[in-house]
């Protein structure tokens, strides 16, 4: 439970645009629009004809290896992302987890639902949320941190990151948007000279696969094994290892790498167009599929946006934010556009 002054960790995206939200233009979701691909649909459905037949990961998890350049013993496919912070909530011994806020909200609720305290560094928004590694106590032995952070939007450099890495820590960065990032800059997946390093991997954003349900955790043999004990058996199935592993050969990395390219032009679109109005601040420089902004009222402009046919994030539920606070997805030059001229009425009279 969750107390009016503490935030909802499991209140997501999804929840603006259920039932009746689902006819709106959905800004609070960061799943890339037009997605999944017809080839990679099709891939999927393909595999539908071995369904009778228990999952085999292994292709997959070959695929991920080597896209990544790692050996297969430090991957491992999970059910998305958020199966991988329930696993090491509860697989790994922990005595004092460090979440650093604002972000991604889930890390936090899993350690907390398997008994763990949380504590928390919150990031100031006049730092522009960047983080200074001397912030994280010294002696905490989890430390969870977002990559381009969501809903920050914010790129931490790998150098800032990898000073968090220590022997008798476990250091979680959470990558989920990183193949958003073009040349995905500041990723740490490949590193395996790091101490107790565990990157984790979404294929649901870019590729549209959030129903689909597919991740993957990056971390040394040792970690990878007790994480793996900790699922239960066959915990991926077949149409979401056949999507892990096509989208993590080539032609799939070069079409994600062009839309990275693409996404960074709509993205400066939309803070450009936001930068005209007054009393609308947009943190940046934003690295996600997302912005995040802050303006007075915004509880009001949320409301008349859904009246408007725009559903956007809430950014009250994250800690470290507030209710002035709104997330809003890039979508087309298009939609910004029809969304600038409905956020201009939003704000009319306020």
């Amino acid at each position: 439970m969750h107390t009016p002054s503490e935030p909802d960790l499991r209140h997501h995206g999804d929840a603006e645009v259920r039932g009746g939200g689902a006819e709106l233009t959905d800004l609070a979701v960061n799943v890339r629009s037009g997605t999944p691909p017809e080839w990679l649909r099709e891939h999927i459905a393909g595999s539908l004809d071995g369904l009778a037949a228990y999952p085999d990961g292994r292709a997959a998890r070959r695929a991920v290896a080597a896209r990544h350049g790692l050996p297969e013993e430090r991957v491992l496919l999970t059910a998305g992302a958020a199966e991988a912070f329930v696993l090491l909530a509860r697989a790994l011994p922990v005595r004092r987890p460090v979440v650093v806020h604002p972000q991604f909200t889930e890390p936090e609720a899993a350690l907390r639902a398997a008994g763990h305290t949380v504590e928390r560094v919150l990031l100031d928004a006049e730092d522009g949320f960047r983080l200074d590694p001397r912030a994280v106590p010294g002696d905490a032995d989890l430390v969870v941190v977002g990559n381009p952070t969501n809903p920050t939007s914010v790129l931490h450099p790998a150098q800032a990151l990898a000073q968090l890495a220590r022997p008798g820590r476990t250091l979680v960065v959470d990558e989920a948007f990183m193949d958003a990032v073009p040349g995905e800059r500041e990723s740490l997946a490949s590193r395996t000279d790091l101490p107790g390093l565990v990157v984790l991997r979404s294929l649901t954003k870019t590729w549209g696969l959030a129903g689909l349900r597919i991740g993957y955790v990056l971390a040394s043999p040792g970690a990878i094994a007790k994480l793996e004990r900790a699922q239960p058996l066959w915990p991926v199935s077949s149409p979401a290892l056949a999507a892990a592993e096509v989208c993590s050969a080539p032609p799939a990395l070069a079409e994600a790498a062009h839309a990275a390219h693409h996404l960074a032009s709509d993205r400066a679109h939309l803070v450009a167009a936001l930068a005209e109005f007054e009393g609308v601040r947009v943190h940046g420089p934003a690295a996600g599929p997302f912005v995040l902004i802050h303006l007075p009222h915004a509880v009001t402009v949320r409301s008349r946006l859904r009246g408007l046919g725009f559903a956007v994030r809430r950014g009250d539920t994250f800690p470290g934010l507030g209710p002035d606070y709104l997330r809003l997805a890039v979508r087309d030059r298009a939609t910004t556009d029809r969304f600038v001229e409905a956020l201009t009425l939003a704000l009319a009279d306020l």
